[in-house]
């Protein structure tokens, strides 16, 4: 497997509780910084689904 490249927000700084993301071809890896070793893989159409989705307030309580 190749390494994969992490970004976080830059809102984040150098806290300890962010979400990451790496992107590789068609794929999107997303984890969260205090579980790195569990990610979670997304095609780029859902990956933009749920960018819009966040975006339109579909997950606001």
């Amino acid at each position: 497997m190749e390494e994969l490249l992490w970004r976080r927000p830059s809102l984040c700084g150098d806290g300890n509780n962010c979400p990451e993301v790496a992107i590789t071809g068609d794929t999107v890896h997303i984890r969260s910084s205090l579980l790195p070793s569990s990610t979670a893989q997304l095609t780029l159409t859902e990956w933009r689904d749920l960018l819009a989705g966040i975006r339109n307030g579909e997950f606001d309580v």
